[in-house]
């Protein structure tokens, strides 16, 4: 009876676990709203592997420590994405230039390549991206090999997977943007509008050649007029991806201290933006401004920000949106096996350039302070800068400055130096960048030294000379008038052509007079300079001290 019975029991049994598939299939549909994660990461600039940090930057920087690289970047976004019907990952710019050697050693080919296959799908436009003009960053895009070096990667280059966005850089010759304004991507039958927007005074930052053919405009008026357009298009979920940023003084989550270029552009937007999420201040922050969320995912690839929207299938607006930073921990993530390859294949073929012979030195050049904070190293350092600045930019410089907490490392033999030693000493691939400041700006940052109590003695070079002084049981100070340049003293209403580096200029360790500077122009990278400045003096010899002398108090 049983076997008899059996076909009608399956046939029974049948129907009922196909009407509980429908169910299951369909119950996204029958769903007032649809859930949609963003994870989004902004100022990469090329960080393949965990980087290696300088000093904080101010008293509210928010460095992550032990975090950061492509592998650990993967897998967190694996793990986070794992779940999610409907996930896609963003950019806020920046995630290329400014990069470490085994980036910007292949023309930042391989960060491209392993964005590419994280996943990424759109991202603005930042600064950095148009360091080598807008013809190679259109080569980033599309793919070729480096119309002067050639293909150097393990295989031709293919150019990005992902979209860039570019809604306010407009290319002179057609008057279009360089890149779409926009973007959709549709989610259960609701479409999301992304814009892309790097921030207006992006030429500031530039070469004369890398802005050539190019003027950007106003990111408000730009998104504003990107929004009405995709609202006409029946689309009201709205993500602006935007490369410029604030800061908070206390952490990610004090949005009440949030300040910043930032602060200037939302009160602008249009209400019917849901989501900014914003870059290039290198900043973690998590807020509502004005019903709006902005998000900001520090920078280095060390953290990222998960955001979780809810939109009303009937309005297809955002009803709900959240965030949460989340730190890439060395100690707590794993190495996604596929970009460790990728990394590795590229590491083998800098091991030439690393071992590039640069020339001689015929003394150390140690990091060791005499008692005024003055080391051989940071001079060379400092002297590299100025000469190759000059060169770069086709300008006078006057003076360069060196961070205290930028140099990493010394030549401790004399002997034969490799590019190697020098990366050692430089590893953060810093920018040279020279600007106008006043003698009294000038001032102004050597009296920052001694801020707060501490002591950042600032490397200079030769020919800039300068005397502090005790003061008070813990304190210091610049002696008045002592800032000399060539033997003359310092005029406070001159301008003077200075040279530092972009961390600098961005107000890197609290050096914030730096970050009103006129008239920026980029001028090359720091490790490039170092080995331009031994290898033409060879053999090296060592400069002397005495540039900063620590004098009695009166």
């Amino acid at each position: 009876m049983y076997l008899l019975k059996l076909p009608g029991l399956t046939f029974v049994l049948t129907l009922l676990l196909s009407a509980c598939s429908s169910v299951a299939v369909n119950e996204h549909k029958a769903s007032a709203t649809v859930a949609v994660q963003l994870l989004a990461l902004n100022d990469f600039h090329g960080s393949l592997e965990a980087p290696v940090f300088e000093l904080p930057l101010s008293a509210d920087d928010q460095h992550p420590i032990a975090s950061g690289g492509i592998a650990r970047l993967a897998t967190l976004v694996k793990q986070r994405a794992a779940g999610h019907r409907n996930s896609l990952i963003v950019g806020a710019g920046d995630l290329i230039g400014a990069s470490p050697l085994l980036s910007s050693r292949f023309h930042d080919e391989p960060t491209i390549e392993a964005l590419s296959r994280l996943g990424l799908s759109l991202s603005a436009v930042g600064n950095h991206e148009l360091d080598k003009g807008m013809q190679e960053l259109q080569r980033m895009q599309n793919g070729g090999c480096h119309p002067q070096t050639g293909c150097q990667g393990p295989a031709p280059f293919k150019g990005a997977s992902f979209q860039y966005l570019a809604a306010n850089i407009i290319d002179d010759s057609t008057g279009r943007p360089i890149f779409p304004a926009h973007a959709i991507r549709e989610f259960d039958g609701i479409r999301i509008g992304f814009i892309g927007v790097v921030l207006h005074e992006t030429p500031t930052m530039l070469t004369p050649f890398a802005r050539s053919g190019l003027h950007f405009l106003d990111e408000a008026t730009t998104i504003n007029s990107e929004v009405a357009a995709l609202r006409a298009e029946g689309i009201e979920a709205l993500v602006v991806l935007l490369h410029q940023g604030g800061f908070t003084r206390n952490g990610p989550d004090d949005c009440t201290s949030l300040s910043g270029a930032i602060t200037r552009i939302l009160p602008k937007l249009d209400k019917a933006v849901d989501v900014v999420i914003s870059g290039h201040t290198h900043r973690a922050y998590n807020c509502k401004v004005d019903g709006m969320l902005l998000t900001s995912a520090n920078h280095y690839g060390t953290q990222l920000s998960d955001i979780s929207l809810t939109l009303d299938r009937k309005s297809g607006d955002v009803v709900a949106a959240s965030a949460e930073t989340l730190v890439v921990a060395t100690a707590s993530v794993a190495e996604d096996p596929a970009m460790i390859r990728l990394i590795a294949r590229y590491q083998v073929l800098l091991q030439p350039l690393l071992q590039r012979l640069v020339g001689v030195i015929t003394a150390p050049l140690t990091t060791a302070l005499t008692a005024a904070g003055e080391n051989v190293m940071g001079n060379v350092i400092a002297d590299a800068m100025r000469t190759a600045a000059a060169r770069n930019s086709g300008q006078l410089v006057d003076a360069a400055f060196m961070i205290p907490g930028g140099v990493r490392s010394e030549l401790t033999t004399a002997g034969p130096v490799r590019f190697a030693d020098l990366f050692k000493v430089q590893p953060f691939g810093n920018e040279l960048t020279v600007l106008t400041m006043t003698g009294a700006d000038i001032e102004a940052v050597l009296r920052q030294q001694f801020a707060g109590g501490q002591r950042r003695i600032l490397h200079v070079s030769e020919g800039f000379s300068f005397q502090w002084r005790l003061s008070g049981p813990d304190g210091a100070e610049l002696v008045p008038g002592s800032v000399r340049i060539n033997g003359e003293a310092l005029q406070p209403e001159r301008n003077y052509r200075v040279a530092t580096n972009d961390f600098m200029v961005a107000g890197g360790d609290g050096f914030t007079v730096f970050a009103a500077a006129r008239d920026v122009t980029k001028a090359g990278n720091d490790v490039d300079a170092l080995e331009a400045h031994i290898g033409s003096h060879q053999p090296f010899i060592p400069p002397s001290t005495g540039r900063i002398t620590l004098v009695t108090a009166p």
